[in-house]
């Protein structure tokens, strides 16, 4: 069941919906996350919201544009709040000792994930985190997300593991071709966005072999930009 509790915090789109970007809201109580995602002071919004029980709350219509994804950049879309839902997923983040997401929550993500990406045609590779399209800025929703669980699910892509070598002079160019941009980032930043989905126990920054490996087979299944 879908809650509804709109937001002011909205304009008008400028592109077709193509992302949908899932967030954590970085504070200590659902009820803080939802009276700041309303305030119009704040200026700042998500089309919807999932609380640690599973309730979600609609607060963006799916066609207007919400004021989640700040400056960012993802496979040459810089206006990501133009391009995407948002959905911001209630834990209290990095600041609030990074506590796992429940499975309800991660449920009801999945549900209602699965039924935006099939209303918007949205492809699996443009399904990311807010620490994927601004690396440096933002590091949620964070390590403890179950990506995986969400591939598996259908949303989302996870590449295999693999044993095969990867050459490391070719990571910037496949950072580049799943979608990560360079423009306001360092290379560093960049890396430890893409360990923080893929590779979260080994989260260094540096380009090592297992990262290059995991880049190199995330390539193949994603259509050149």
């Amino acid at each position: 069941m879908i809650l509804t509790a709109p937001s002011p915090n909205y304009d008008e789109r400028t592109l077709p919906i193509s992302m949908l970007v899932l967030h954590y809201t970085g504070m200590q109580t659902g009820e803080e996350a939802l009276a700041r995602l309303r305030d119009p002071v704040a200026k700042v919004s998500s089309h919807y919201l999932v609380e640690e029980d599973g309730r979600t709350f609609a607060m963006v219509a799916e066609h207007q544009r919400a004021w989640h994804a700040g400056i960012s950049h993802w496979r040459n879309v810089a206006d990501i709040n133009s391009a995407s839902i948002g959905i911001e997923i209630v834990n209290g983040g990095h600041d609030f000792g990074l506590p796992d997401f429940t499975k309800a929550q991660i449920s009801a993500v999945i549900s209602l994930g699965l039924a935006i990406v099939q209303r918007h045609n949205i492809a699996a590779h443009n399904i990311v985190g807010h620490s994927d399209i601004a690396p440096g800025r933002k590091a949620d929703p964070g390590e403890h997300f179950p990506w995986q669980h969400l591939a598996d699910a259908g949303l989302g892509l996870w590449p295999d593991a693999t044993n095969k070598p990867a050459d490391t002079t070719q990571l910037h160019r496949n950072l580049a071709h799943i979608g990560y941009g360079f423009g306001g980032a360092s290379e560093a930043d960049i890396i430890t966005a893409f360990q923080r989905r893929y590779l979260p126990n080994a989260i260094t920054g540096q380009p090592c072999a297992q990262t290059c490996a995991l880049a190199h087979t995330l390539v193949k299944l994603i259509p050149t930009p």
